[in-house]
């Protein structure tokens, strides 16, 4: 048994009675990633001399009683589109390719509050932009239930790496599915936060109004953990929620009798997996059995989900990356012949085929002649689906369905099928769009492969998705099983 697989308490208590070392925690999850990295591609950077230091500093301050932090001592890995000061952040871009920040993201100052080990950065698609971790520009993450498939994006390395269990909580962040969906594929626990309740300060931006960042872990515990130790009001952050955290922990207490829950038919309908619906409808009975009730209920502008969040998410992205021009930072074309050489150089050379393909359909979208019939017009579907929700959460506790409609595809499978790529996400992307919370948790099988039921709530509601994640975690086995890694 891993030490990654023991409850966070439990290894709390382990530390405070001297049965291990920080060390004891950073030297296994060395030893791990050395072991399973080679076969997964989990890592961009790893920060071994680093981890080992705040390993030793931690374990004297453990010698002299010192106070512990709410993750103390817990190795954790970073999505590598989070800031670190000192540490090399590219994105998964050969334009950030010798990068090293100066100055720390807002939850990378939260971990270090609360006391954890960051081991390193870990792998994604670039920019953020993929669902498979296959637009990486450095190599493909790969899954660790099965190597030739992917392990979902753009958070793959994230979820790959807890999966493999070579750290015990990584962070991800998801602008349409990139916690939750990868997450699902690697059969994990996947957090996606109301929107603004987690700073994005630090975050490099990928769509504004979308990205949230969230934890990926093992078990719902952990993850109601790691949100209480990441969320909150940051004044560097001017979408960032200034509402009260409550206890995440204190809402796991196994109990959903009465919970009213809805299941959208549109999330079970053409394009599902056999095995997939049969999953979820496993999973209702589980939670009919301890006492929730559910029912069909239907959020009519999914269809649309998928078209209005590409036109949204691209034509921010074409205005957030305009700050990589091979001027500030980053790749820088040699010998230009003059400015606008230099531009298109740059980015030419710096931007992966998938970025350009955003970049090219935002600045479209966004252009004189086509703002209100692309742009405006996503900007009122996405309105309309935000007010699908509203609705059904006004009768509704919670809405359940599948995170993904197909458990991992292939690696190369649709790397050259940008469209079929995108509707992946057909399950995920209506709520970024509507910004409530969602969590992805394991709820089955398809063909040995991981299956993952999305449960959405209300917005700040965590605490009633975590319960209910809790709740069904606590009457199934699902989350105990681990990939046959050498």
């Amino acid at each position: 048994m891993s030490l990654f697989d023991l409850r966070l308490t439990d290894l709390h208590n382990k530390l405070a009675h001297r049965e291990l070392s920080v060390t004891d925690l950073v030297e296994h999850s060395l030893k791990r990633i050395q072991a399973t990295d080679g076969q997964i591609g989990a890592f961009l950077t790893l920060d071994e001399e680093g981890a080992r230091e705040e390993a030793a500093k931690l374990d004297r301050q453990l010698a002299s009683g010192g106070e512990r932090g709410l993750l103390f001592g817990l190795p954790s890995g970073l999505k590598d589109n989070m800031v670190t000061k000192g540490l090399r952040t590219t994105c998964g871009s050969k334009f950030l390719e010798n990068y090293v920040p100066v100055h720390d993201a807002t939850v990378v100052n939260k971990l270090r509050s609360a006391q954890s080990v960051t081991m390193g950065k870990l792998n994604m698609d670039e920019f953020a932009m993929g669902g498979s971790n296959e637009n990486s520009a450095y190599h493909p993450v790969r899954n660790p239930w099965d190597p030739t498939r992917v392990p979902g994006g753009s958070s793959g390395g994230s979820a790959a790496a807890v999966a493999a269990g070579q750290l015990y909580f990584a962070l991800g962040s998801d602008t349409g599915g990139s916690i939750r969906q990868p997450a699902a594929y690697c059969g994990v626990v996947g957090l996606k936060p109301t929107y603004g309740l987690v700073s994005r300060f630090g975050l490099v931006a990928f769509a504004s109004s979308l990205d949230q960042i969230g934890p990926i872990t093992k078990n719902v515990e952990d993850a109601a953990y790691v949100l209480q130790a990441i969320a909150g009001h940051d004044e560097l952050d001017s979408t960032s929620a200034n509402v009260e955290i409550p206890d995440y922990t204190a809402a796991l207490t196994g109990n959903v009798r009465g919970l009213r829950i809805g299941v959208p038919k549109e999330y079970l309908g053409q394009g599902v997996d056999p095995q997939v619906k049969e999953r979820v409808l496993e999973s209702l009975r589980v939670f009919e059995s301890l006492g929730a009730v559910w029912e069909e209920v239907s959020l009519p502008h999914t269809e649309y989900a998928v078209s209005a969040y590409y036109l949204l998410a691209s034509s921010e992205a074409s205005s957030n990356l305009a700050r990589f021009d091979g001027v500030r930072y980053g790749v820088r074309a040699e010998d230009p012949a003059n400015l606008m050489d230099l531009y298109r150089r740059s980015r030419s050379e710096g931007f992966g085929p998938e970025v350009k393909r955003r970049i090219m359909l935002g600045t479209y979208s966004l252009s004189s002649g086509y703002y209100d019939a692309y742009y405006k017009k996503a900007q009122q579907v996405r309105t309309l689906i935000k007010r699908d929700f509203d609705q059904v959460l006004e009768k509704y506790d919670l809405i359940i369905g599948p995170t993904a409609p197909t458990p991992a595809f292939q690696l190369g499978e649709q790397v050259d099928d940008p469209l079929t790529m995108y509707l992946n996400d057909i399950l995920t992307i209506p709520v970024s769009l509507a910004g409530v919370p969602a969590v992805s948790i394991p709820c089955g099988f398809a063909d040995g492969l991981p299956v993952g039921l999305q449960i959405i709530g209300k917005p700040f509601d965590e605490t009633t998705v975590l319960r209910a994640a809790h709740a069904f975690e606590s009457n199934t086995d699902h989350h105990t099983r681990r990939p046959a890694l050498s």
